[in-house]
């Protein structure tokens, strides 16, 4: 029976809940242009709940309803960031969303109950909250993809998402099955102290399915296909949440599962790792140097910046664990920034969305072009912004982890990633503005001004980066 200690454990999710719900009345009743109390209310909703949860920091980790839910440091950092890469998204989407004629009201109630799904699905304690977590976040996932109902392409990539979403959701739902079938159990901690040799080879099977539905959420390869296409049909507003509080959600996804659960296989499950990772990081890399549309980069990107997320997977160790955590929210900011440009730089009837459009920019804004320039160095692991450190951690813990082949492998493609980002940077430094592709006139004064703090952060995260990498260490454990 649930006790008034497992809701006040909730109380950040539950006040998320409600807050959603009374957007989605207000947006029954606003008209026109009093919507616009929707997009600050919703911005100050995401504020309050990052103090909630951390104002509710415990010491040490406290579970609820009967350990379904677990409230600890690890969930905390995840949900903090998750929300403040959403607060950033909003301040960057008003603009879009208004010239497009997009109901606003629903964009935000949906991002919402998707950021509930994220904090659910990182507290998960049992393989029911994951589960729930996770289709709460993809089921509103889905929606916002297909919300621009105008656009072909929008439409498209929704059934994509939708029909690959539920068959990689399938997939896990099958390997939790058997996780159960061989343990008797579904709660993680009970599962991670079963040791069934009787049911070994049945518990492996759910590894591997489980390692799928992870595979899928971080875009990994060969579980990346819908990547590229989502992310050029969506609408750009809603592409920069699945690039960012969508990867810090996965992160917590695979913890969960993989240490908390499958902490006793981890000799098997990290060799899967390892070669999801080097696929992640060839195909990611490779693909993305012929890409002529800028979204679609960005998601190649994406896809070779999660095989360098899961070179810290790979330790299966506090340490290796908090370098990924760091790498997924400097991935995070770092994306949240590019987004950011691309969105300041739209208007209606231009999406900004091909290299091309980015010719000249220095010429004609220099501040987005330097902003923009920080952002691409960073993705690529330029020294000494924010992109650096990530790469540099997690390459560290492979190394540590015995799979040195693996850090060279990484950092082989590292270098070759610096092309495709490298070509942006040129297009607009050196290349001629091309008539018709300016920079609309005045971008909202938030948006400019957050969008500034955002890139300039990735520069000052990267000279002072070790106060929130200890941060991340002491989610795990680890004291200096």
């Amino acid at each position: 029976m649930p006790t008034f200690n497992d809701f006040l454990i909730l109380l950040p999710e539950a006040y998320l809940t409600v807050a959603a719900c009374v957007i989605l009345l207000m947006d029954a009743f606003l008209k026109g242009g009093q919507r616009v109390a929707i997009h600050w209310l919703s911005i100050i909703v995401l504020l309050v709940g990052a103090w909630l949860v951390i104002d509710g920091q415990p010491a040490t980790a406290v579970s609820g309803f009967s350990g379904m839910f677990i409230r600890d440091p690890v969930a905390e950092i995840l949900k903090v960031f998750s929300l403040l890469t959403t607060a950033l998204m909003f301040i960057y989407s008003r603009g879009y969303l208004r010239d497009r004629n997009i109901n606003e009201g629903e964009y935000y109630a949906l991002t919402l109950f998707a950021v509930i799904g994220i904090m659910v699905l990182v507290s998960a304690g049992s393989l029911v909250t994951v589960y729930l977590g996770l289709e709460l976040l993809t089921l509103s996932s889905y929606a916002l993809v297909a919300l621009n109902r105008d656009s072909q392409l929008s439409s498209e990539a929704a059934i994509k998402y939708f029909v690959l979403g539920a068959l990689a959701s399938g997939m896990l739902l099958y390997g939790m099955s058997m996780i159960y079938g061989a343990t008797h159990s579904l709660d993680l901690a009970t599962i991670l102290h079963v040791q069934n040799v009787e049911w070994r080879n049945l518990m492996l099977f759910g590894v591997v399915f489980a390692i799928v539905g992870i595979g899928f959420k971080l875009g990994a390869a060969p579980f990346h296909m819908w990547i590229p296409d989502v992310y050029q049909g969506a609408p750009t507003a809603v592409t920069i949440f699945i690039g960012t509080a969508q990867k810090i959600a996965a992160f917590g996804m695979a913890y969960r599962l993989l240490d908390s659960g499958l902490g006793a296989y981890a000799h098997e499950w990290r060799m899967m790792l390892a070669v999801l990772a080097v696929l992640s990081l060839a195909i990611g890399n490779l693909l993305a140097i012929v890409q002529t549309n800028l979204k679609r980069l960005l998601a190649y990107s994406t896809i070779s910046h999660m095989g360098f997320l899961l070179l810290g997977l790979v330790e299966a160790n506090p340490a290796g664990y908090s370098a990924a955590m760091f790498y997924a929210i400097s991935y995070a900011l770092t994306s949240a920034a590019a987004f950011g440009v691309i969105l300041a730089m739209s208007r209606a009837g231009f999406e900004c969305e091909e290299i091309d459009d980015f010719k000249g920019l220095n010429q004609r804004s220099p501040w987005f072009a330097f902003l923009m320039m920080l952002v691409m160095f960073s993705l690529a692991g330029v020294p000494p912004l924010f992109g650096f450190f990530g790469k540099l951690l997690v390459l560290q813990s492979a190394i540590d982890a015995g799979f040195l082949w693996l850090a060279v492998v990484g950092a082989v493609f590292a270098i070759i990633g610096l092309y495709y980002y490298l070509r942006v940077v040129k297009v607009m430094y050196f290349d001629a503005p091309v008539e018709g592709t300016d920079v609309r006139a005045q971008p909202d004064m938030p948006l400019r001004f957050v969008l500034s703090l955002n890139a300039l952060a990735l520069l000052a995260l990267g000279i002072a980066w070790g106060p929130l990498f200890a941060w991340c260490q002491r989610a795990f454990g680890i004291t200096a």
